[in-house]
Formats: C-alpha cells, sequence, structure tokens
C-alpha cells in the first residue's frame, strides 16, 4: 500500500493521543508498519498537542516532514493554521470548526484569524479542505469529550485502507473504559455519517 503520513493537530484535553493510538493500534493489527510520536506543549493547559502517524509496509521513522502529510486531521483551527506547511500538494485537510483562543490573543496582543483567512493559507497547498462543525456534532450527542473519537470516525470513512468497521470497533473499546464505550462508538459512527453527508 502507499504510505500515509496523517498528522493530528490540537490542544491539549481534546484527546488527540488517544485518537492516534487507536488508529495506530487498527493499522498494527492489519500487518502494517507503523511509527508514530507525539509532542506536548502544556498540553494539560490547552497547549499545542501533535501527534504524527506514519502507516505503511515498511516505515523508517515517526516524524512527517513538511509539505508530506497526506491528511491534516485539526481539532482546532488556530493549530491548523499552524500547521498548514505540513499538508503535501493537494492533501486532504479536516478542520473541526472550534476556536480556543491562546494567552496572546485573550490578552490582546494577536489576533485570532478568520475561518476565511486559516482556509486562504490551505488553498495555497490544496483544495481538499472540510471544515465541520465536530463540537456542535458531539455537543448534540451529550458529551464534548467524544470529539476525539469523532474525529476518529471522520477518518475512518477517507483513508484508502480497507478496514472493517468491527476492527476499529475493537480497538476503540479496548483503548476506553466500558462505561463510556457506548457513547463513544455514537459519536464514531457519527463521525462517519458526516464524512458521508459533506461527501470527502
Amino acid at each position: 500500500m502507499e504510505k500515509q503520513d496523517i498528522l493530528m493537530v490540537g490542544v491539549g484535553g481534546q484527546g488527540i493521543i488517544l485518537a492516534s493510538d487507536i488508529l495506530g493500534e487498527v493499522a498494527l493489527q492489519m500487518g502494517l508498519d507503523v511509527k508514530k510520536t507525539d509532542t506536548l506543549g502544556m498540553a494539560q493547559r490547552g497547549g499545542s498537542v501533535t501527534s504524527h502517524l506514519r502507516i505503511g509496509n515498511k516505515v523508517w521513522s515517526p516524524l512527517i516532514s513538511p509539505a508530506e502529510a497526506n491528511i491534516i486531521i485539526a481539532f482546532e483551527k488556530l493549530e491548523a493554521a499552524r500547521w498548514a506547511h505540513f499538508i503535501k500538494p493537494q492533501g486532504l485537510v479536516i478542520i473541526n470548526d472550534l476556536a480556543i483562543p491562546p494567552l496572546s490573543i485573550s490578552l490582546g496582543t494577536h489576533r485570532y484569524p478568520s475561518d476565511k483567512e486559516i482556509i486562504d493559507i490551505f488553498k495555497q497547498r490544496t483544495n481538499k479542505i472540510y471544515l465541520i462543525s465536530g463540537s456542535k456534532q458531539v455537543g448534540n450527542l451529550g458529551d464534548i469529550r467524544t470529539l476525539n473519537i469523532f474525529m476518529l470516525g471522520l477518518l475512518s470513512s477517507i483513508l484508502p485502507l480497507r478496514i472493517d468497521y468491527e476492527l476499529w470497533i475493537k480497538c476503540i473499546v479496548a483503548h476506553l473504559p466500558k462505561k463510556v464505550v457506548d457513547l463513544n462508538v455514537r459519536a464514531f459512527d457519527t463521525g462517519r455519517e458526516v464524512t458521508a453527508s459533506v461527501n470527502i
């Protein structure tokens, strides 16, 4: 299979590392080689979090180089803009429509970019850009903490890998406390439904 370089970005507390762990486990159970590395900058205080995940028949390094990511999954809009230079030409970008202003913006020393400005940054590299109301979707389900599994559901429908639905659920169940499994499976399914509805 063609190697897939997937970059997940967002802020602390959004469950990005868990989502990438589940994806990595799914790929490993398919017999693929997986390399992964995470960066947490003051993650518990809302700092930047990134997860590089590389999947293929043979992968040598865990780090994705600039302009090499096949897919960027952004849990927060400003973090999407910060990592835009990592998307490869005509790569796929999915951005959760959520703004979490960092301290510099809250203090008024910087301005949070508009949606148009963020999308225009990516348009220099690709036209496959989707702004998704993920936070609203999981809010409707009753728990914003399921955003990471919702985003994983989105990703599951667009990866150029034939992965059985049952394998996704098996790996989700293995990584979550039993009491929250049902809700997270609903979030995963909702993500898959959203992907289909917007024709990603």
